[in-house]
């Protein structure tokens, strides 16, 4: 009945649709645009590189979403299909197999108040105690389920209150999650103020889970709390953006159970001139995994998220090795600098030179046993778990990255970035894998481009990376011709260092866009390894085939 049911509301969001999209036609009163997209590989087995073969030889990923507006109420549905999912995305037992719509929302807004139905994404301040959101590079939809109001009380006071469930794959996780923000903006609240060179924003969060379950050894709480409060500076040139949250116990798979609260504190500092720019970041974290289920685990039923603080390199082989948020304990640091060197300069030259300089640094959190018979590490069930001192940093290096780039414009025509890395990478900790030790690795990545007369470039990338730990060392080579709508690849990365293997990686593709349709073809070779955005991670497998990717919007 529960089927017949989902699949009745479907059909009736479907008809819906069409007939919006009639009155659109014909009365122009309303807006319809979305956006689709598929991803499809053909599996080749491969034994050299681990590549596994699949039964249905292709899998798909796709997702399309549309969305009607007409003055205050908008309204729209993503339907999506994975027939079925491909290797490396969660899917444990099949669970993200399938097809239908599992987001469909509705909203209406007059005035101050905006009225949210339905699925939707909400972040409180840094994401601290509640970050919603969807990752498809990582199969990530967190998506909220229920009901959400904002409501602006006063020019420069918005309130924002929600109850809902979350998303997990095609059904929802058992905990009730309850949330309430609010946001000062002094400088709009108070009139005297709105000139001033002086910016002060506060707010503070307050999020509950409930889920209730009859555990045969302990008292596991109901209801669990966590709150944050947060202040934004801003003078001038400088910005400084802090945030602190405190969570109460809250026992769960992530911790072993252990009824300790949990802290994170973040802080981002920033100064901004023409030509000049400074970051400086540093983030605690003490047991702040948060979930609306807490047997659940990897990427699953996450209320909120634990920023990461360390670069994102878009360069392949620097992204070998990422950093991945610790959420039962760390402390990390960040410096950048960015600078332009001037135009007509000896070392700007004609156009200016762009030179940055980035440090960031991770460790464990000094923790001690509560007493002399209970363990550290793994904490024990059912206890306190351990001791900590707010801010402390342990001994223990999870990861540090040092990067240097330059980028120039020589000419019209020739563009270059050259870029030195430097990482140390706590392999045990961040895979979960003993006995691996820590990678020390070398980066090297030449970058140029050549802009031709009608319009078409040529680049290519040199990247080298000597480590002796690990695989071993690496070299790859890329080249890329785009001209108007049209862009053809090829490369080839080698990891001639592997003292087992010396393994080629080359892929072959070409793509095609024009308006907004794209386009992809490609043939090749993955290695296994670990994909990261934002600190959150999925393990990719190694892989042989071919791939193709097609999105659009309208």
């Amino acid at each position: 009945m529960k089927k017949i049911f989902t699949l009745f509301l479907n059909l009736a969001g479907l008809g819906i649709f069409s007939l919006l999209a009639q009155e659109n036609t014909e009365n122009n009163s309303g807006q319809i645009t979305g956006n689709f997209q598929t991803d499809a590989q053909y599996y080749i087995e491969d034994q050299s590189i681990g590549a596994t073969a699949v039964k249905e030889y292709m899998l798909v990923n796709s997702w399309a979403n549309f969305i009607y507006s007409n003055q205050n109420f908008s309204a729209g549905f993503r339907y999506e299909g994975y027939m079925n999912t491909l290797l490396g995305y969660p899917n444990s037992g099949g669970i993200n197999d399938g097809i239908g719509i599992p987001f469909r929302w509705a909203m209406f807004s007059k005035d101050d108040l905006e009225i949210t139905v339905g699925n939707f994404y909400e972040q409180f301040g840094n994401g601290l105690v509640l970050r919603s959101y969807e990752e498809k590079m990582l199969g990530i939809d967190n998506a909220l389920d229920g009901f959400r109001i904002k409501y602006q009380l006063h020019k420069g006071i918005n309130l924002t209150g929600l109850i809902a469930k979350q998303r997990y794959y095609w059904n929802h996780g058992p905990g009730i999650i309850r949330g309430f923000d609010g946001t000062i903006q002094i400088n709009e609240v108070f009139q005297s103020l709105e000139e001033s060179s002086l910016r002060l924003n506060i707010g503070g969060s307050f999020v509950s889970k409930f889920q209730h379950e009859d555990h045969p050894l302990y008292n596991l709480p109901d209801n669990v709390a966590a709150m944050s409060g947060r202040i934004m500076i801003r003078y001038k040139n400088f910005d400084i953006n802090s945030e602190y949250a405190y969570k109460f116990n809250d026992p769960s798979l992530d911790n072993s159970y252990i009824f300790k609260p949990g802290q994170a504190l973040l802080i981002n500092t920033s100064y901004a001139k023409k030509g000049l720019g400074i970051v400086l970041s540093t983030k605690w974290v003490d047991n702040m995994a948060f979930r609306s289920d807490r047997n659940a685990s990897l990427t699953d039923l996450n209320i909120n998220q634990l920023p990461e603080i360390t670069k994102n390199h878009i360069y392949v082989l620097p992204a070998f090795y990422p950093y991945a948020t610790q959420p039962n304990g760390e402390w990390g640091a960040k410096a950048e600098i960015m600078y332009k060197i001037p135009k007509n300069t000896l070392l700007g030259g004609k156009y200016g030179t762009n030179v940055s300089l980035n440090y960031s640094r991770a460790h464990d959190i000094k923790k001690t046993q509560i007493n002399d018979s209970t363990p550290v590490f793994p904490p024990a069930s059912g206890t306190y778990g351990y001791n900590t001192k707010f801010f402390s940093i342990g001994d223990k290096l999870y990861f540090q990255d040092i990067n240097f780039e330059i980028s120039k414009k020589w000419s019209k025509k020739i563009l270059s970035n050259f870029s030195y890395v430097y990482l140390i990478y706590n392999y045990d900790v961040l895979r979960g894998i003993t006995g691996h030790g820590n990678v020390y690795a070398h980066i090297g990545i030449v970058d140029m481009t050549y802009k031709f007369e009608n319009s078409s470039a040529l680049k290519t990338e040199i990247q080298h990376m000597f480590t002796k730990q690990d695989e071993g060392s690496w070299v790859l080579g890329m080249i890329e011709y785009s001209l108007p709508g049209w862009f053809f690849t090829v490369f080839d990365n080698w990891n001639y260092g592997n003292p087992e293997s010396k393994k080629h990686y080359y892929s072959i593709g070409f793509g095609h866009i024009s308006g907004g349709t794209r386009i992809q073809l490609s043939y090749g070779k993955q290695r296994a390894g670990v994909m990261c955005i934002g600190g959150v991670c999925r393990n990719v497998p190694a892989s042989n085939g071919v791939f193709v990717s097609i999105s659009s919007t309208f």
